[in-house]
C-alpha cells in the first residue's frame, strides 16, 4: 500500500469522485485482478455444475451405465474443488483489497489533515471526520471487494447462457436477453436510492456534528438550564435523519425483493420452456435437470451483480465527501523546505510590525487588550496560524518553513484540547518517555497541577477522556500549561492562562511561569495584575494597536490601561 501520493493534489484521479475510486482501483489492481479471476474459476465452475450432473442422469442413470456414473460422478467431485480452491483465493483477495482500499482513504484524509493542520476545524466540521472513518472507509472498501465478485458473477452468466444456448437457442436467448432486462430494471430503482443516500448522509453527518457540539458543552449548557431546549433540538434532527434512512431502507427492500422476484421469475420461465421441449422430444431428462440447475443458479450472480451495482453507487456517495476533504487546501502556504532554514538556533525577537507588540528574546511580555478579540488575533498573527509580517529574528514568518515556525513558536489557547488516552503522553509532547519523569513532574509542579495529578486514581497514568471531560475548567487550564512547559519552545505564547483558577493558584503560576521560562521568551495575553505584575514588560492594546507599554507599575498611571486591569481585582 503506497503512502498519499507526492503530486498536485488537484489531479484529476484524487479530485472527483469517480477518479479517486479508478485511482484506487488501479493501485489495488493486483489484488482485483487477482481476485476477480479466482471469482470466475467459482462462479463458472458452480454454473458448469448442472451439466456435468445431466450428463450423469442422461449416460450414467438412463442409460444404466455404472462406469459412467462413476466417471461424471468423480467429476462433479473435481469440480467441487475446484469451486471450493476458488471460492477460497478469491474471498483472500477480495478481502485484501476491501482492507488496503478502505485504511488507503483513511491515510489520505489523516495525512491531508494533518496538512491542513490548525485550519482543518474552520473547514470541516467534525461530523465529517467522524463519518469518514467509520462509514466512508467502509462502503469504499466493500465497494472494491464486491466489484471483484461482480466480474466472477458476469463471466458465470455469459458461460452458463451460452452453454444453454447450445442445448437450446430458444432457453438461451431468454436467458440472453432476460439477464440485462433485470439488471436494468435494478439499475433503474437504484437511481433513486442513490439520491436519498446522499440526503441521509448529509443528515447523519449534521446530527454527528451536534451530538460532538453537546458533549462539548454539556457543563456549560446545565449551567442555565440549557438541558431542554438542546434536548428538543436534537430529537427534532434525530426523527429527521431517522426518517431520511426510513427512506432509503423503503428502497432497499423494494431492491432487495427485486433481487429475488426477478431471477425467480426467469428461473420459472427457464423450466417452463425446457419442460415443453422435454415433452416435445426436443431435450432430455438429464438437460431438464441441467436447465433447472442452470437458471437455479443464475440467481446467485444475478444478486451479486445488482449488489455490486448498489455498493458502487454507495461508494460514490462516500468518495463526493472523501475527495471533497481532499480539495481543501491549507489557509497558508508551507513555506520553503526546511534546508533552507538559516535561522539562528536561540531566541529571538518576535514583532508584529501591524500591531507594534513586541517580545525580546528571553524576557515575560504581558499583553493586555481592551477587546478580548484582539488577544486572540494577536496571538494567531505572532504564531503565524493566519497570514500576517510578523518577524522573527529579522525574517518573516512566512519566509520560513512552517514546520519550523511550528517548532519554536507555541501557541496554547483555552480551546486547546486533551486527547483521549494516559495522562502522561498526553502532557509529555514529544514523547520522551522515561527520560522525561523528572522534567514531567516539574513542569506539573511549575504549572500548579500536581494536587489534579495527585486525585486521580493512576496518577500519571489515569486515562483521560476525550476533551479531558473529567477536570474542570481552572484544572484543564493547569495541564494545557503543564504540557505547554513540557515541550519548552523558544517562544511560548499563552492567551489567558489563569482566566480559571482562584487566585491563589494564580499567584503561584504567575511567580512559577517567570522562573520556568528563564532565558525563554513568553508572551501573555492577560489583564490578571498577578501575571502582569511579573511581567518585564507590558504592552496595552487599543482597536489592534499597542497605544502604551513599560512596567506594570508605571503603566498603572495611564487611566485606560488601570481601568481595564483593576476591573477585575478591584485594586493593583
Amino acid at each position: 500500500m503506497r503512502s498519499f501520493p507526492d503530486r498536485d493534489p488537484g489531479s484529476p484521479d484524487i479530485r472527483s469522485a469517480r477518479g479517486y475510486l479508478l485511482w484506487l482501483a488501479k493501485d489495488h489492481l493486483r489484488s482485483i485482478v487477482l481476485g476477480s479471476v479466482f471469482a470466475v474459476v467459482w462462479t463458472v465452475a458452480q454454473g458448469l455444475s448442472p451439466t456435468i450432473v445431466g450428463k450423469a442422469i442422461d449416460e450414467g442413470v438412463s442409460a444404466r451405465d455404472t462406469t459412467a456414473l462413476v466417471w461424471w460422478g468423480t467429476a462433479v467431485l473435481a469440480l467441487g474443488g475446484v469451486q471450493a480452491l476458488g471460492s477460497a483465493l478469491q474471498d483472500r483477495f477480495a478481502l485484501e483489497v476491501k482492507i488496503g482500499a478502505g485504511y488507503q482513504t483513511m491515510q489520505f484524509v489523516t495525512r491531508h489533515a494533518c496538512r491542513l493542520g490548525a485550519g482543518l476545524s474552520k473547514r470541516a466540521s467534525t461530523g465529517d471526520m467522524v463519518n469518514v472513518s467509520v462509514s466512508d472507509m467502509t462502503q469504499i472498501g466493500t465497494a472494491m471487494e464486491v466489484a471483484t465478485r461482480g466480474v466472477g458473477a458476469a463471466a458465470a452468466i455469459v458461460a452458463v447462457a451460452s452453454v444453454m444456448l447450445l442445448a437450446s437457442w430458444q432457453i438461451g436467448l431468454v436467458v440472453l436477453v432476460g439477464v440485462p432486462v433485470m439488471l436494468w430494471i435494478t439499475t433503474q430503482m437504484i437511481r433513486p436510492l442513490h439520491r436519498r443516500q446522499e440526503t441521509y448522509h448529509e443528515r447523519q453527518r449534521a446530527l454527528t456534528d451536534q451530538a460532538i457540539d453537546i458533549v462539548h458543552g454539556l457543563r456549560v449548557l446545565r449551567g442555565f438550564g440549557g438541558e431542554r431546549v438542546i434536548e428538543r433540538r436534537y430529537r427534532e434532527r434525530s426523527q429527521s435523519t431517522r426518517h431520511a434512512a426510513v427512506r432509503v431502507a423503503q428502497l432497499d427492500s423494494v431492491l432487495d425483493g427485486a433481487k429475488s422476484l426477478l431471477p425467480g421469475m426467469l428461473v420459472v420461465l427457464v423450466v417452463g420452456l425446457g419442460a415443453h421441449q422435454v415433452l416435445a422430444d426436443r431435450l432430455t431428462a438429464g438437460q431438464l435437470v441441467a436447465f433447472y440447475g442452470y437458471a437455479t443458479f443464475l440467481a446467485v450472480p444475478l444478486r451479486r451483480l445488482t449488489l455490486a451495482v448498489s455498493h458502487l453507487m454507495k461508494a460514490h456517495v462516500s468518495a463526493e465527501y472523501v475527495t471533497r476533504l481532499l480539495r481543501l487546501e491549507p489557509e497558508l502556504p508551507l513555506g520553503p523546505s526546511e534546508t533552507s532554514n538559516d535561522v539562528p538556533g536561540r531566541p529571538g525577537l518576535l514583532v508584529d510590525p501591524v500591531s507594534g507588540v513586541k517580545a525580546p528574546p528571553g524576557s515575560l511580555t504581558a499583553v493586555a487588550c481592551a477587546s478580548p478579540a484582539d488577544a486572540g488575533m494577536l496571538a494567531e498573527r505572532l504564531g503565524r496560524y493566519t497570514d500576517s509580517e510578523a518577524v522573527y529574528h529579522g525574517r518573516r514568518l512566512d519566509s520560513l518553513p512552517l514546520g519550523t515556525v511550528r517548532r519554536r513558536i507555541l501557541v496554547t489557547r483555552n480551546d486547546a484540547r486533551l486527547f483521549a488516552g494516559p495522562l502522561r503522553a498526553e502532557l509529555d509532547p514529544y514523547d520522551l518517555g522515561e527520560g522525561s519523569q523528572d522534567s514531567l513532574l516539574a513542569a506539573i509542579d511549575h504549572a500548579s497541577a500536581s494536587d489534579v495529578v495527585e486525585a486521580l486514581p493512576g496518577g500519571l497514568d489515569a486515562a483521560v477522556e476525550s476533551g479531558g471531560r473529567q477536570f474542570s475548567g481552572g484544572q484543564l487550564q493547569r495541564l494545557r500549561l503543564a504540557r505547554a512547559l513540557m515541550a519548552d519552545p523558544e517562544v511560548l505564547i499563552l492567551v489567558d492562562p489563569t482566566s480559571a483558577v482562584d487566585a491563589h493558584t494564580e499567584a503561584r503560576m504567575a511567580a512559577h511561569l517567570r522562573r520556568t521560562r528563564t532565558g525563554r521568551s513568553t508572551i501573555v495575553f492577560t489583564t490578571s495584575t498577578m501575571l502582569l505584575r511579573q511581567a518585564d514588560r507590558v504592552s496595552y492594546v487599543e482597536d489592534g494597536k499597542v497605544v502604551t507599554e513599560g512596567p506594570h507599575h508605571q503603566m498603572l498611571k495611564d487611566a485606560r490601561y488601570r481601568s481595564l486591569v483593576t476591573r477585575e481585582m478591584g485594586t493593583a
